[in-house]
């Protein structure tokens, strides 16, 4: 009965929320993405009819396993990779699901969900009351909504009740991780936060074959970085022969926000304080951080001087035809995630060059967006604060949940895991490092460092920090360790990490992520392609329409949450 109670309720109100905020836009091909959620209706006594399940006692686990078999569903992405394996079951799915019953007596069976749908996906299913019984999302407002809606676990008093019986979930996340959520006056934990077990973020990529034929050298500063896009639009005969045409000296999304983020930390000023890029920083795409205007506006005078891709902003979430553009070799440069050029083995981008344009093409990173303290300060990761791991209310086996995620937690496991079998998925160089090779079958990890399954832990780790640092240069297979190793040291160079500002649930940021998210992208596609006479009327009427749908009720909320919590203080204790 609670289920099917629960289920009309979140269904109503789900339907409530798409007349309101409209159709989703897709979230970001990012790992990163806070991705969009609809709108949430305040919590209603409607809540009282499905309350969270009872949780297990201590005492029915003997030496660690139920008497009686238990069942869970787990979610688990599907990135629709052509060639991969079946995300629901391959080799690692096998051994999570033997290890599961071997050590609990737990059955687990995986529930895909498509990646870049996610947030759709599992508004749907929670909607219907069929949501796995351990839930994944990189959106903590999709969390609040339901949460509100009453179809979302306290998590708070089940985590310190099974402590004893989780000690590797409490080992690898700690209190940090563990308690992220907890909101400082109800004390609720609505989700568990993974960690992240590498900080990288964004990096510059440039063509260094062209670098070369050009007779260039790398770029070290941002008007060197427009120097050699002019110099690849003015050469493309020499650089790409007959398709000449075709010539895009500089790439982007339409996500700009992420894909262009050093360009715009390098504009941002080095002393922001805590509280002005707490207020503003509420979306990781800095739309409304003091100086973006400033990078836009570069980007914009590039664009209308066609050192541009064109058409970035027809294509949008999971799309390939930039990839594919990329990998056919009319691509100069682009900024994306640090290690993208390495990522999927035999299909990776400069796996691609080499075997469509030749043996010395390849992207290389650069370090060249400084800021006005000549630093190239870049945002990483928060080690806290990656996936949100949350259990609806119809997950009536929460103990048995929570026992799954310290399985995945366990220091072997995550390197089987990450690792896989020596000989089939890696080799165990002289030093002791872990390199990966190119896998087949059920053995291909769908997801770099197999993070849709190691959702704890996202990052190279391999179960022990040394092996990682170790081994991270060759943890791409068939690329080339020493570019990997550049990659890693350039993402992190004057890094930045933001802190975790914890006053409570911001009331005006549930149900508006969806809206806001595609809001953003507009404010920042439609600023870059307006002519340069154009470009401040199309930025400030994008930021008022932007402010208008909510932006300017969750700043003013933080605004008046930070005044609460820290008073007349800029900078956190």
């Amino acid at each position: 009965m609670k289920k099917k109670v629960l289920s009309m309720f979140l269904a109503s109100a789900m339907a409530l929320s798409i007349v309101a905020c409209g159709s989703s836009n897709g979230g970001a091909a990012t790992e990163s993405q806070p991705a969009a959620t609809e709108a949430a209706p305040a919590a209603t006594e409607t809540q009282a009819e499905a309350p969270a399940a009872e949780p297990e006692t201590a005492s029915e686990l003997t030496d660690g396993k139920f008497a009686d078999t238990r069942k869970i569903t787990v979610e688990i992405y599907d990135r629709g990779n052509d060639g991969g394996s079946d995300p629901e079951n391959n080799m690692y799915t096998e051994y999570i699901k033997k290890g599961m019953l071997e050590e609990h007596n737990v059955e687990v069976t995986f529930k895909k969900v498509p990646r870049w749908t996610e947030v759709d996906d599992i508004n749907n299913l929670l909607a219907a009351g069929e949501a796995p019984d351990i839930c994944v999302t990189y959106s903590y407002p999709t969390v609040l909504t339901y949460a509100q809606m009453g179809g979302v676990i306290d998590l708070s008093e089940l985590i310190e009740q099974y402590k004893a019986d989780t000690p590797n979930l409490w080992a690898w996340l700690g209190d940090q991780n563990m308690l992220w959520d907890k909101d400082p006056k109800t004390g609720t934990v609505w989700a568990l936060e993974g960690r992240r077990a590498e900080q990288q973020r964004i990096v510059t990529f440039v063509r260094q074959d062209w670098l070369d034929k050009l007779n260039m050298k790398a770029p070290t500063t941002t008007q060197e970085f427009e120097d050699m896009l002019i110099a690849f639009r003015d050469n493309a005969d020499t650089l790409l022969g007959k398709d000449a045409s075709k010539m895009v000296p500089f790439s982007t999304s339409y996500d700009v926000g992420w894909r262009a983020s050093n360009i715009i930390t390098s504009f941002m000023d080095p002393n922001i304080t805590d509280k002005e890029y707490y207020i503003n920083g509420f979306d990781d795409r800095a739309v409304t951080q003091a100086a973006t205007k400033d990078a836009v506006k570069l980007l914009n005078k590039w664009y209308n001087e066609d050192l541009m891709w064109k058409d970035f902003a027809l294509y949008g979430s999971g799309d390939t035809t930039e990839d594919d553009m990329i990998k056919a070799g009319y691509v100069g440069a682009f900024q994306h995630n640090w290690d993208y050029v390495f990522r999927n083995g035999e299909d990776a981008i400069n796996s691609n060059l080499q075997r469509n344009v030749g043996e010395d093409a390849k992207f290389v990173p650069v370090d060249c967006f400084q800021n006005s303290e000549g630093k190239y300060a870049k945002w990483l990761y928060s080690s806290a604060g990656d996936r949100k791991l949350f259990f609806p209310t119809t997950n009536t086996e929460p103990l048995a949940s929570l026992l799954y995620l310290d399985f995945i937690s366990k220091p072997e496991t995550i390197k089987y895991l990450q690792a896989g079998e020596e000989g089939v998925t890696h080799e165990v160089l002289d030093s002791g490092a872990i390199q990966i090779i190119a896998a087949e079958g059920d053995a291909i990890q769908n997801s770099g460092k197999n993070i849709d399954y190691t959702i704890t832990c996202n990052g190279t780790y391999f179960g022990d920090q040394k092996l990682a640092d170790l081994s991270i240069a060759y943890g791409y297979a068939g690329q080339d360790p020493e570019l990997v190793s550049a990659a890693d040291k350039i993402s992190k160079a004057d890094g930045l990490e933001p802190k975790n500002v914890n006053v409570g649930v911001i009331e005006a940021e549930a149900g508006v992520g969806d809206t806001l998210s595609a809001k953003r992208d507009q404010v920042y596609d439609q600023a870059v392609v307006a002519s340069e006479a154009d470009f401040d009327s199309v930025w400030e009427a994008g930021i008022a329409d932007y402010l208008s749908a909510g932006g300017q009720a969750i700043i003013d909320e933080r605004t008046a949450k930070w005044a609460e919590y820290f008073g007349d203080s800029d900078m956190l204790p």
